[in-house]
């Protein structure tokens, strides 16, 4: 029996933040790829090596985890004042499903260097040295990210001393802005509460904020759940029982904010809501070991994606954690002391993030001016990835 060769896509394999992710230009992939169905899912799970019942993909370019299983596509802008599209999909490990519902904060941040470093951006707009403003346009959402990418002798600057908790070595600093990260024409809290009761069968009643900033996120108490909020992967992660209650909370909050219609429809729906659940500062050990005291941090918080624990703070979370922090009665704000604020510093899992946002309200209602925090970006990998030539 004949076997159709490999096909060959040029492809840069890239950190960003806590989150890695192969990028790809619109132009590279394969014709029947580069418009959104069928055959470019298709080539995008061959690509992560997904599903995999075994959940190591093994067989293709992912981590295995909700981190590394990830995708984007960057092209020239259509929208005016923006530089490039970003489209980004989330592969799921063990289901033929990509999730197209948001975006991936963490990797936001590789955005502008992949842009620069792959001719996407003018050259009159690259300095010789200095900050090249990258413009972009997430397409998931519908909303503008700026990266602000250090430059020397030309060229995307990767190294420096910027240290980043959930990364091993440090790197070049990327200040990332999200801009107005509420949903356009809708409420940035959907039931118009800033804490709601959720209902959750065989969990019971659960106060949380409902709040649509960076990434629909449900924020609940930590101790409502039995939860401390020092928790770590293992902790989480290896609860089959706790996962499920987790997953049912996420099912029931997407509808109460309006996601979806029904509970069943939460399986095609992964990547959004997030859920987290926060508790007010206390010292704990982080997952490399290091110490995190009470009095360097504002709060805890600790976040599902893709159903488990995430090990560190998904970015498009922390815009959410930054925005709700800033709104004073949220679940967020009350757990880190009350009060106004425009810039909350939380412990994760592997330790410490700071996150700025400005909001304010208009007519009543909250609005999320912009988002704002530091990340940084590397090339790992370049030049081609391969999958079998049946996958088209």
């Amino acid at each position: 029996m004949a076997h159709k060769p490999q096909i060959k896509i040029p492809a840069t394999y890239m950190r960003g933040g806590t989150s890695k992710g192969v990028f790809f230009r619109l132009q590279d992939l394969p014709e029947a790829a580069q418009q959104p169905g069928a055959a470019r899912d298709a080539v995008l799970l061959r690509v992560i090596g997904s599903p995999d019942p075994y959940a190591k993909h093994t067989d293709g370019m992912g981590g295995a985890t909700s981190s590394t299983s990830k995708t984007v596509i960057v092209s020239k802008s259509t929208q005016p004042g923006h530089d490039v599209d970003y489209l980004f999909g989330q592969v799921s490990i063990d289901k033929p499903f990509v999730d197209w519902s948001g975006n991936c904060g963490n990797l936001s941040s590789a955005v502008g260097p992949f842009a620069i470093a792959n001719g996407l951006i003018d050259a009159d707009k690259i300095p010789q040295n200095g900050i090249c403003e990258v413009r972009i346009w997430q397409a998931n959402i519908g909303k503008t990210i700026v990266n602000k990418v250090p430059i020397s002798n030309g060229e995307v600057q990767e190294t420096g001393d910027f240290e980043l908790d959930g990364v091993t070595f440090p790197a070049a600093e990327i200040a990332v802005e999200f801009m107005d990260p509420s949903a356009d024409g809708e409420s940035m809290f959907p039931t118009g509460n800033l804490i709601d009761e959720l209902d959750v069968p065989g969990v019971g009643k659960l106060k949380a904020t409902l709040i649509n900033a960076g990434i629909p996120t449900i924020f609940l108490n930590a101790e409502d759940i039995g939860y401390s909020g020092t928790e770590l992967q293992e902790a989480i992660n290896g609860d089959e029982a706790a996962l499920e209650r987790f997953e049912t909370i996420r099912a029931y909050g997407a509808v109460k904010m309006g996601l979806i219609n029904d509970v069943s429809e939460a399986a095609a729906r992964q990547h959004t809501p997030k859920v987290a659940f926060v508790a007010p500062p206390k010292g704990y050990a982080a997952s490399s070991g290091k110490v995190v005291e009470a009095n360097e941090i504002d709060l805890l918080v600790r976040a599902m994606s893709m159903g488990k624990l995430h090990h560190a703070m998904m970015g498009t979370a922390a815009v959410a954690i930054g925005t709700a922090a800033a709104i004073p009665g949220t679940t967020v704000n009350l757990a880190a002391g009350g009060g106004d604020r425009t810039l909350v510093n939380f412990g994760h899992p592997s330790g410490t993030l700071q996150v700025g946002a400005e909001c304010k309200q208009v007519n009543g209602q909250w609005t999320a001016v912009k988002a704002i925090m530091s990340r940084s970006a590397r090339v790992l990998m370049e030049g081609h990835v391969r999958i079998p030539g049946d996958v088209l």
